[in-house]
């Protein structure tokens, strides 16, 4: 991994920028070919990949400007490109803030065949402490506001038999706080 730049982060909370190096870490051995980094926030993901193998989504125009300013040279949009396809589609820390059921089946119509989708999410066991931690700005308070809900392991297992994916990694880290999904199509 190159040396990562000290990137701005935009309504972050005091451990936030620790929060995505851990990220990185769990999801870094699941990533592979070319890859879509969807909801990439701040673009740090670009530096486990060259520039050709790396695109980085976001709806959020402030943060793709601060991604394009650390990682010059590499591809970050506010628009996904029609018909493309990806090795690896990951979204950290996302799923959680979202209806998980449509961003899942997008993911899966976003990959090439033998793609995997990586997802790091809260364990919702801990939601007490995100919330405490939201309060006194540990984490980021506007996450933890955005959120729609925390995915148990039990029910990542039903979303992905209900959209004919496959769970392939669930794994906790952060002392159980944060959990890995990998997951790609049925066999």
């Amino acid at each position: 991994m190159r040396r990562s730049p000290k990137v701005e982060l935009i309504d972050a909370g005091l451990l936030s920028g620790w929060l995505v190096a851990k990220r990185l870490h769990m999801a870094r051995e699941h990533l592979s070919g070319e890859v879509l980094d969807f909801a990439c926030g701040h673009g740090q993901l670009a530096q486990l990949f060259e520039p050709a193998r790396y695109l980085g989504y976001d709806s959020d125009s402030r943060r793709i400007d601060v991604a394009r300013r650390h990682f010059p040279g590499y591809r970050f949009e506010t628009t996904l490109p029609v018909g493309t396809r990806f090795d690896t589609v990951v979204a950290l820390a996302f799923i959680e803030h979202v209806q998980p059921e449509a961003y899942l089946k997008q993911f899966a119509d976003l990959l090439k065949p033998n793609g995997r989708i990586v997802l790091t999410t809260p364990h919702p066991s801990y939601e007490w402490i995100h919330t405490a931690g939201a309060r006194l700005h540990i984490f980021s308070p506007e996450a933890h506001d955005e959120h729609e809900g925390l995915i148990s392991r039990a029910r990542m297992a039903e979303l992905t038999a209900l959209l004919d994916l496959r769970l392939v990694t669930a794994q906790r880290f952060l002392l159980g706080a944060n959990q890995l999904f990998v997951l790609d199509r049925a066999a």
